[in-house]
């Protein structure tokens, strides 16, 4: 595929994310299955005597946060904008066309 034929994936209407290429949703679901094996070892091993699960459920935390931040770094979403944002830089961008000619 190239890339005038990639995919692009419609987002769910979160704020500040963005629509996706086929690639990135690719390896974001690739990584979700790795973080998902992962999560299911630990679940596993929080079922054996002799493991402290404090501390299994630290690893498992920053196990989340890094795949989190991983799949962030592929979405890359933007700051959220605020619903008054939002209307002003409708108002501001009508303003503008009308004042260069635009309607």
């Amino acid at each position: 595929m190239t890339d005038e034929e990639t995919t692009v994936h419609k987002t769910m209407p979160v704020y500040g994310y963005t629509d996706q290429p086929d690639h990135n949703v690719i390896a974001v679901n690739n990584n979700k299955q790795i973080e998902e094996k992962i999560l299911r070892l630990l679940d596993s091993m929080a079922t054996h005597n002799g493991v402290d699960k404090r501390w299994l459920a630290v690893g498992r935390t920053h196990i989340e946060q890094g795949f989190m931040a991983i799949n962030r770094a592929i979405f890359q979403p933007q700051r959220a904008k605020l619903e008054h944002e939002a209307d002003a830089d409708a108002y501001a961008q009508q303003h503008h066309a009308k004042a260069h000619g635009g309607t």
